[in-house]
């Protein structure tokens, strides 16, 4: 037979709604949606980064230092190489009447912007602000409630708002902010006080090369000058924390759809064998008149493809329409263009996925019918057909393909082999359970009660879809365990990481000189405040290690898992006692009257880095080097909103460097803060004051908006797993219907058919909670630790109530899928046996 006559058979015999095949178009939608709007958005972001770094970052190559500005012989070095800007970024109060807010003041130098454009509101393309005005973001405006022309007071300056900024071309590269933007001249900072020797500012020098690669000249620098503790980025990392929140999102959200493809296969072998079960007749049939094996498998072969098609286009199709809709609720977060992405990449890719889990997962019952006698067909519903080795040996080529592909497309090996192994160990997982449960069904003695009896019988006969049953029920229950865990674990995240209770105000660049006025000021305005002042500065890890064997941070290709802290500059401080909240585990605090250069470290960190007890630890301070002995490791309390440090130094090691105070106010409970932020600002002008209310509420806001996409993620997964559930029901349908004709002809009544099919899936799903809560709440831990890398908090109780809902849902479905045939009619069904 040619592909033509059986493509007219087929056609002939295919529904226009696809009855029969809606389960697998279904399927296969979901999961090219899924990886469809996952990879455009992603792809379209990469390419934002990519095309658009310089503008992000604000130059080729940035690089910065904390408390100091570049000295003459280094910004010789740099502005040698390409057209070169230079600016300064700090906390700092902007007043305007009674109010006062925390600004991000950014100072900039006639150069700037080296990409890009500066607009205003009122459409003028600016660089630097005129020596006394300020360009305010909208957000500053706001909060400050000024317009064009109003004026302001920061540090000791006044300045005038020459305009409202309505794109800054660098922004999405500058990271994480205390506040709103408020852009300056780059001398205007030092004018106004705000730049003594210990503040806490940063410099910021920015090169548009003359056509060297960023890299090569960023490492040129660094080797020029290895220990003055710069921070180094080039236009390729514009915006690191946006580059690795991309990649763990990413990750995830494309395993979630590998997870939802793979998940809906199970579903599309329930589906397809309900479908060509359905046929069974007309298969025998087309047999009898002469059609061959090969005949049948284009016939039906043709008919399954069409309905993947279908579903595979239509899923790719939403999936781009939903990108659009994606970047639109990232806009400001992420920099992604609006409209339809088109990107071919991730539209084969997924493709590809489908195409792969149509063919692996209807390829079993597609052989398996086409090679037996069309006698055999038509006695299958008592005389079940045997295992097909040719439809064995294709499904395990097809996995293999569908692992392969996923490996050579996946950017972390690990985690996606990692996932293919707990897939694979999933099934394996379920496959011993579905066997071990018939061979307990078979061992155990037979119940008195006669529905009891038939439904643990029914686990174990000949024919029976246990194995199929277990496999698909434990993975749409795991899907539903999954979800829970997940969401459940992100909101106590929340909780442990943003507590509810922190204090009321940071404050930095308290003058050392002052600290006792500060005190005294916060003590007048509410007697009840607690007050705590540390000495602060900013330092990089040049070398760590044991003497004479340390290792150099530049050296290292990647940074060990837990070593955050290599990372740049971090804050440095020296007491004499250990911190509030932070408990010595390890080693001895040094004596109050020291003189020896001594450390104290975060045990995690020690435990990451491999630091012991009399390791040394070199760090670059304000252009210099200082060498520490770690003489204690500490346990610190993080979830104490305060000053917590990694590094704590003995005081001779940092004392006589220029550095300023920071502190914490906590006020009583129920005290305004306004007239204490008032006191702050007037008496205190060179000082920043954060709220930490606002940064709460940021960071707050940012991990719901982490767990919302990922609740929607997942639930793509539970629409699989429900998808399988519906499946798997469907295809047992079929048998079901000759046990209830058979069951009614002996006399049983429709109470008792219904009462057997409950009690057998419940039975099923029982059994199957406990293995389905191990799976879901594994692949939870998987996501929240080792992705994301959260804390391990799920809401047991709710994750139990979700897996009551999910063995709620089978039974539902059972019940519904049961219906139609409780309805028939006993001599109708025998005629079509």
């Amino acid at each position: 037979m040619s592909w033509a006559t059986a493509w007219r058979i087929a056609r002939r015999d295919l529904s226009a709604r696809f009855r029969g095949l809606r389960l697998l178009l279904v399927c296969l939608f979901l999961g090219t949606m899924a990886l469809t709007a996952i990879g455009s958005l992603t792809a379209a972001i990469e390419r934002e980064l990519s095309t658009r770094g310089g503008e992000l970052l604000g130059g080729d190559l940035q690089v910065s230092i904390w408390q100091r500005g570049l000295s003459p012989q280094e910004r010789s070095v740099l502005s040698s190489q390409g057209s070169y800007s230079e600016g300064v970024r700090l906390q700092a109060m902007a007043r305007s009447g009674d109010m006062a807010v925390p600004i991000e003041l950014k100072g900039v130098d006639r150069a700037y912007p080296l990409y890009g454009a500066l607009t205003l509101a009122d459409g003028r393309a600016v660089g630097m602000p005129p020596a006394g005005q300020a360009w305010l973001s909208r957000d500053a405006a706001d909060r400050l409630g000024v317009g064009k022309g109003a004026r302001l007071a920061v540090g000791t300056a006044t300045l005038e708002v020459g305009g409202i900024i309505a794109n800054e071309p660098d922004r999405l590269g500058e990271g994480f902010q205390l506040g709103p933007t408020v852009i300056v001249g780059a001398a205007m900072p030092a004018e106004a006080g705000l730049l003594a020797p210990g503040s806490m500012y940063r410099t910021k020098a920015r090169l548009r090369l003359f056509g060297a690669d960023p890299a090569a000249a960023g490492e040129a620098f660094i080797d020029r000058f290895p220990t003055a503790g710069f921070e180094l980025r080039t236009r390729d990392e514009a915006s690191p924390g946006a580059d690795r929140f991309i990649r763990r999102m990413g990750d995830f959200l494309t395993l979630v759809g590998l997870a939802a493809l793979v998940i809906a296969g199970i579903g599309i072998a329930g589906g397809v064998s309900s479908y060509l079960d359905a046929r069974r007749g007309a298969i025998a049939t087309l047999k009898i008149v002469g059609a061959t094996s090969a005949d049948i498998a284009r016939i039906y072969g043709l008919q399954i493809a069409a309905a993947a098609l279908v579903g595979s286009l239509a899923g790719v199709s939403v999936g781009i329409a939903l990108t659009p809709l994606l970047a639109l609720a990232l806009q400001g977060l992420l920099p992604v263009a609006g409209g339809i992405v088109l990107d071919p990449r991730p539209i084969a890719l997924a493709l590809g996925y489908a195409a792969l889990v149509a063919l692996v997962f209807a390829a079993s019952p597609l052989l398996r019918a086409r090679r037996f006698p069309a006698m055999a067909l038509m006695r299958a519903r008592v005389s079940p057909l045997a295992r097909d080795r040719e439809a064995m040996l294709a499904v395990t080529l097809g996995l293999a393909a569908i692992a392969a592909l996923a490996l050579l497309t996946a950017r972390d090996w690990l985690l996606t082999g990692g996932f293919l192994i707990g897939a694979g160990a999933g099934f394996a997982l379920l496959a011993g359970a579905g066997w071990l449960l018939r061979r307990l069904a078979a061992a155990l003695p037979r119940p008195a009660n006669p529905v009891a009896r038939v439904a643990l019988a029914n686990l174990h006969r000949p024919g029976s879809a246990t194995g199929t049953l277990v496999t698909a029920l434990g993975f749409g229950l795991a899907a539903f365990v999954l979800l829970a865990a997940v969401q459940t674990a992100i909101d106590g995240t929340i909780a442990k990481r943003v507590p509810e209770r922190a204090p009321d105000y940071f404050v930095l660049d308290v003058p050392r000189e002052r600290a006792a006025e500060f005190t005294c000021l916060v003590a007048r305005t509410d007697p009840r405040a607690e007050v705590r002042l540390v000495p602060m500065l900013r330092g990089a890890v040049i070398a760590y290690g044991p003497e004479g064997r340390m290792t150099r941070t530049a050296d290292l290709e990647e940074l060990p898992e837990g070593g955050w802290a290599l990372r740049g500059e971090r804050g440095l401080t020296y007491a004499a006692t250990p911190p509030e909240g932070n408990t010595v585990i390890a080693g001895r605090w040094w004596s109050a009257d020291t003189r020896a250069n001594e450390v104290s470290v975060d045990e995690e960190f020690a435990d990451a880095v491999g630091l012991r007890l009399g390791d040394r630890i070199t760090f670059g301070v304000l252009g210099t080097e200082v060498t520490a002995t770690v003489t204690s490791l500490r346990r610190i309390d993080w979830q104490q909103l305060g000053f917590n440090f990694v590094f704590v130094l003995s005081p001779p090691v940092l004392a006589a460097a220029p550095h300023n105070l920071s502190a914490t106010v906590d006020l009583r409970p129920g005290a305004p803060p306004a007239p204490l932020l008032r006191s702050l600002v007037q008496s205190f002008p060179s000082s920043s004051v954060i709220e930490v209310g606002g940064i709460m509420r940021q960071a707050r806001t940012l991990l719901e908006q982490v767990g919302l996409a990922t609740l929607a993620a997942a639930g793509v997964t539970v629409l699989a797993g429900i998808a399988v559930l519906l499946g798997a029901i469907a295809a047992a349908r079929a048998q079901r219907s000759y046990d209830t004709v058979v069951l009614r002809v002996l006399g049983a009544s429709r109470a008792q058919v219904l009462a057997l099919l409950l009690a057998e899936y419940a039975l099923l799903a029982g059994v199957l909670a406990l293995v389905a809560l191990a799976l879901g709440g594994f692949a939870g831990w998987l996501v929240i630790v080792k992705l994301f890398e959260f804390d391990w908090l799920p809401d047991w109780g709710t994750v139990a109530l979700t897996l009551r809902a999910g063995l709620a849902a089978v039974l539902l479905f059972a019940v519904l899928a049961s219906l139609p045939l409780l309805r028939q009619k006993p001599a109708r069904a025998l005629r079509s046996l």
